[in-house]
């Protein structure tokens, strides 16, 4: 990955995107929402330090994605220090370095992926519990049962060179919006930052309940299997467009987290 900038000290804080850098509306817009995704994360607990990363297709550039810096925390990412990467790995703006593994599991998804836009990866104590599981994602909630017929499984490989693993798990998301990697993490991604944070936000409690579910030590309650058959139907994503339900929810955060704190949109 030559495009890489190289860090000349162990102590750097991102520079914001040059000033006189010209960004068009649309890929302004996204930048506001992704960063509005990492703030978010800071909000339900969900950061691991400086790692994970979440990303987001640059509007009319099919081929770049932005992500955040490598070295800042996720309470600190705004609009502007977002940087844009390129698939082979080249920043196209931003002065920094990017995670190399973000840049292989992000490249990955959006790759063998067109119809998404954002893809979301998390490395939450539940969801790290669960990725654990052979049993993988239990219907025990109507959260999980919503979620079933989204998800993927991917086994874990860091033996694997980066391209090769690439294309597992481009192959492994298939047509899933969601993604379960065996003793590592959970992936969600969308059409939109409502549609791949709902879907990452209603696994991420589906995963709470089944870890404490089974650490409650009694028979489990599983539901019927005509049941869960019906809410993985009305659950899977549709083709036609998000979710209303991803877009209100979506709205209604957005709306808490400003009158917080906007300076993501900077």
């Amino acid at each position: 990955m030559t495009g890489q900038p190289q860090l000349t000290s162990c102590i750097w804080l991102a520079k914001p995107i040059n000033s006189v850098e010209k960004i068009s509306s649309d890929e302004w817009d996204v930048r506001v929402e992704l960063a509005a995704c990492y703030r978010l994360f800071v909000k339900y607990g969900w950061t691991d330090l400086i790692f994970t990363h979440l990303s987001a297709r640059v509007p009319g550039e099919d081929n770049h994605y932005l992500i955040n810096p490598y070295g800042l925390l996720f309470e600190e990412i705004t609009a502007s220090s977002l940087i844009k990467v390129d698939f082979e790995g080249n920043v196209l703006s931003g002065e920094y370095p990017y995670n190399d593994a973000g840049h292989a599991i992000h490249t990955a998804v959006l790759k063998s992926r067109p119809d998404v836009n954002f893809v979301m990866h998390s490395h939450t104590r539940a969801g790290m519990t669960v990725s654990t599981m052979k049993c993988g994602l239990l219907p025990l909630t109507q959260q999980a049962n919503e979620m079933m017929r989204n998800v993927a499984y991917h086994d874990y490989d860091v033996a694997v060179g980066a391209e090769e693993e690439c294309e597992r798990i481009g192959r492994d998301i298939a047509d899933c919006h969601l993604m379960i990697m065996h003793n590592h993490g959970l992936l969600s991604c969308g059409r939109d930052a409502a549609e791949a944070f709902y879907l990452l936000y209603t696994l991420e409690n589906a995963c709470k309940v089944q870890v404490d579910s089974l650490a409650a030590n009694t028979e489990l309650v599983y539901t019927k299997e005509d049941a869960a058959n019906k809410i993985g139907e009305y659950g899977k994503v549709k083709t036609e467009a998000p979710s209303r339900s991803s877009r209100l929810a979506w709205e209604a955060m957005i709306r808490q987290l400003d009158s917080a704190d906007s300076s993501y949109k900077e």
